[in-house]
C-alpha cells in the first residue's frame, strides 16, 4: 500500500487512476505422444531392461509431436510404483534441422504418487519438431521396474 501513496499524492489534482490491464493467462495445450492412441496425452511405462535380441530397445524414450511453434514447453512426471533407487530422468528438445538439445538432466528418487514437473523455453531460431523424455538409463538398472506417468504440453 505504501508504494501506491505517491502516485496517489500526485494525482489529488485531478489524476484519473485506472486499473491496469490483467496479465494473460499462459495458454497450454498437452501434447500428443509418438505411438499412442491419440486420446489421452499421457503415457503410463515400466521401465524395462530390454531384450538381448539385436532388434530388441528397452523403452526408456517416450517422444511427443510438437504440430505448432510454442514458446515454452512443460514436462510432467509423476512415480506410480514404489520401487526404491534413484531414477535417471532427461529430457530433449528434437529439431527439424535433425539437430536436438537436452534441456533436463537429473537424478530423481520420487516416492509413489510424488512427482515433478520442468519448465523449458523454447529456443529462438529453432523450429521444434518432437520433445523425448528418457527415464532410466543402462547406467542405473536399479531402475528396471519402475512404472511412471508422464506428459508434455506445450505453451504460449
Amino acid at each position: 500500500m505504501s508504494k501506491l501513496l505517491p502516485v496517489v499524492a500526485a494525482c489529488i489534482g485531478g489524476c484519473m487512476l485506472t486499473a491496469a490491464a490483467p496479465v494473460s493467462a499462459q495458454s497450454c495445450q498437452f501434447l500428443s505422444p509418438v505411438g499412442g492412441n491419440g486420446v489421452t496425452p499421457i503415457v503410463t511405462k515400466t521401465i524395462s531392461a530390454g531384450s538381448p535380441l539385436p532388434f530388441s530397445r528397452p523403452n526408456w524414450n517416450t517422444d511427443f509431436f510438437v504440430t505448432q511453434p510454442y514458446s515454452s514447453f512443460k514436462y510432467f512426471f509423476t512415480a506410480n510404483s514404489s520401487v526404491s533407487a534413484t531414477y535417471p530422468i532427461q529430457g530433449y528438445l528434437k529439431f527439424t534441422d535433425g539437430s536436438n538439445l537436452q534441456v533436463i538432466n537429473e537424478s530423481y528418487a520420487p516416492q509413489m504418487g510424488t512427482g515433478r514437473q520442468w519448465t523449458v523455453q523454447a529456443v529462438p531460431g529453432k523450429t521444434v519438431s518432437q520433445v523425448n523424455f528418457k527415464i532410466g538409463a543402462s547406467a542405473d538398472q536399479a531402475a528396471t521396474g519402475f512404472t511412471y506417468r508422464i506428459s508434455v504440453q506445450g505453451c504460449n
